[in-house]
C-alpha cells in the first residue's frame, strides 16, 4: 500500500493500534472494491469510514470530541463548548413538550452525553415534566461515555435514560439530533466540460483514489442540471442518507416535534456557481483539511447540509416545517442572553468564559451564522418563540 501521499506533515501521525484499526478498515473496504468490480460510489465508501463495525470512525474507540488537539480530540461541537447551549436549547424543548402534551425526548447521536445531562438538568430547573430520555448511538464507546457523564453531572435523572438499538415506529415527544445530519453518507458528482458524472472510488497504485463515471438519468442529476456551474468545472454533494434519515424521523414522529441543528445552507446558497469544490470537509486533530483518503476510520468526513432537501423530505411525510432560522437567531429568541445573565458578572472566573463561548455560538465569524436549526412538527397549533423572529422558512 502507498498511502504516504494522503498523510500530510502537518498532521500528527496516530499511534500504533490506531494504525492498525485504520489497516484493518482499508483491507475491508479493498476487499469490498474488488467484489464490487474496482468501483465503489462515494457515499458507501464514506459510510464505512465512518460506520463499519468496531472500525469506522463513529462505531470505533477513538476519542473524537473535545478542545483541543492535543487531547487526542477532532473537533468541538456547541454543548463541548459551553453548557449554556444545552440550558438555552431546554426552553424550546419544554415549550414543544408542553405545546404538544407529550412526555418524552429522544436524541440521536449524543456524542460524550454532555448535551443529553445539560438538558436534563436544565428541563429539570424548568419544571418540565417529561419520563424518559432516549439516545441513540451506533458507537458502544460512546454509549459509554455517555452513561458516565450523565451519572456524574445528572445523578438524580440518570434513571430516566436509556438507549435504543432501534427506532419505534410511533414516539410521541420531542426529537433533538446536533450535528448528525452533516455525518450522514453523501455521494458526490463532478461536472466536468459540462457533463456530469459521479465521483467514486477506486484502487490505484496502492491505494484509495478518486475515479468518475457516467451516471443515468435520476433525481440527482436532474437536481444538478439546474446548477449554474458558470461555464466551469464543478464538485457537489446530494444527500440521499440525509433525507432518508429526515423522512424516517418525521414518519415516526406521531406528536411532538423534531430538532435538527447543523452547519449548511438552503438549496440556492448550496449549489451556488461560486462553490465550484463542494463542501467535503474532514477534521482530524482540530485540522481541516479536504482529504478522505487520510488515515480511514481515524477522521471524520462530513459535509455542509442542504436544508432545502431536508424541509422537502420532512414535509413530505405530513409533517409541518416548524421553523428554519440560524443558530445565533435561535439561541437569542430562545433566551440565551437571559441565562447568561444567571451568572454573577462580579464572578469573572465564571462570567468571562460563559460569555466568551455566547459570543462564538452567536457571532457570524463563528458558529452563528453557518449553523442552522430546522424543526418540524406534528400537533402543534402555533409555533416557538425560539422562531418568533428571524425565520427564513421562505428562503428554502
Amino acid at each position: 500500500m502507498n498511502p504516504k501521499a494522503h498523510q500530510p506533515d502537518s498532521l500528527p501521525a496516530p499511534g500504533p493500534s490506531a494504525l492498525a484499526q485504520s489497516e484493518a478498515l482499508v483491507a475491508l473496504i479493498r476487499a469490498e472494491l474488488e467484489d464490487a468490480g474496482g468501483w465503489l460510489p462515494f457515499d458507501r465508501y464514506m459510510e464505512r469510514a465512518l460506520y463499519a463495525p468496531g472500525l469506522g470512525y463513529y462505531s470505533g474507540g477513538a476519542r473524537k470530541f473535545g478542545l483541543r488537539g492535543d487531547d487526542g480530540s477532532d473537533f468541538v461541537t456547541a454543548p463541548e463548548l459551553s453548557p449554556l447551549f444545552a440550558a438555552t436549547l431546554a426552553r424550546p424543548i419544554a415549550e414543544a413538550l408542553q405545546a404538544s402534551g407529550t412526555r418524552d425526548v429522544m436524541e440521536f447521536g449524543a456524542g460524550t452525553g454532555k448535551l443529553a445531562a445539560g438538558l436534563l438538568n436544565a428541563l429539570a430547573a424548568l419544571a418540565a415534566e417529561f419520563d424518559s430520555y432516549s439516545i441513540v448511538d451506533l458507537s458502544g464507546e460512546l454509549r459509554e461515555r455517555q452513561r458516565e457523564t450523565i451519572e456524574a453531572a445528572a445523578p438524580a435523572l440518570a434513571g430516566k435514560v436509556r438507549w435504543l438499538d432501534s427506532l419505534p415506529e410511533r414516539f410521541e415527544g420531542v426529537v433533538i439530533g446536533n450535528e448528525v445530519l452533516d455525518a450522514m453518507p453523501v455521494r458526490l458528482f463532478a461536472s466536468v466540460d459540462g457533463a456530469w458524472r459521479e465521483r467514486g472510488v477506486a484502487w490505484r497504485d496502492g491505494w484509495f483514489a478518486f475515479e468518475d463515471r457516467r451516471v443515468s438519468a435520476s433525481a440527482d442529476v436532474a437536481l444538478l442540471s439546474e446548477i449554474d456551474t458558470a461555464g466551469g468545472d464543478y464538485l457537489a454533494e446530494t444527500h440521499d442518507a440525509a433525507r432518508a434519515f429526515t423522512r424516517t424521523v418525521c414518519t415516526m414522529l406521531a406528536r411532538g416535534a423534531a430538532f435538527f441543528i447543523d452547519y449548511g445552507f438552503p438549496r440556492h446558497e448550496y449549489y451556488h456557481a461560486q462553490r465550484a469544490q463542494g463542501t467535503l470537509m474532514c477534521h482530524y486533530r482540530h485540522r481541516a483539511h479536504g482529504d478522505p483518503f487520510v488515515y480511514p476510520g481515524l477522521q471524520d468526513i462530513t459535509a455542509h447540509v442542504e436544508f432545502t432537501g431536508i424541509a422537502e423530505a420532512g414535509v413530505e411525510t405530513g409533517a409541518d416545517l416548524l421553523g428554519f432560522t440560524s443558530q445565533a437567531r435561535f439561541l437569542l429568541n430562545a433566551g440565551i442572553t437571559d441565562v447568561l445573565a444567571e451568572i454573577d458578572p462580579a464572578d469573572t472566573a465564571r462570567f468571562l468564559p460563559a460569555a466568551n463561548a455566547v459570543q462564538k455560538l452567536l457571532s457570524e465569524a463563528e458558529m452563528g451564522e453557518l449553523f442552522k436549526v430546522i424543526a418540524f412538527s406534528r400537533g402543534l397549533e402555533d409555533t416557538l418563540q425560539a422562531f418568533s423572529s428571524g425565520d427564513r422558512s421562505h428562503t428554502l
